[in-house]
């Protein structure tokens, strides 16, 4: 079972060092179900792109900033929570941040019985 905290420090330490500000690795790939770690360095935008049918960001240490559009924003802390699912958005670092991503690629699926 991979340790949240340590691959945070990991990926953190990554991100500082490279050229874009950034770090990430899967770490669940289960079916449809992913959980990716990724981390930004402050200042550090991940640029407006579609969100997959279900979605969630889970803050592990930082603060970052999702943005919807320009009249929808939230700011994030270590431990909070934040669904994505269907929207659009951008995640801005407001200071050295990682966070879980946890996404499902495909859903209502239905089954043959």
């Amino acid at each position: 079972m991979p340790d949240l905290h340590t691959l945070a420090r990991t990926h953190l330490a990554n991100a500082r060092a490279d050229e874009r500000g950034r770090s990430a690795e899967l770490v669940v790939h289960d079916g449809e179900l992913r959980q990716t770690v990724i981390a930004l360095a402050a200042d550090v935008r991940l640029p407006a792109h579609n969100s997959p049918p279900a979605a969630s960001i889970l803050v592990l240490t930082g603060r970052i900033r999702v943005e919807l559009d320009a009249d929808v924003q939230g700011e994030l802390g270590e431990g909070e929570l934040w669904t994505l699912t269907h929207e659009r958005h951008s995640v801005l670092a407001l200071e050295d941040s990682a966070f879980l991503l946890t996404t499902v690629t495909s859903v209502g699926r239905q089954s043959s019985s």
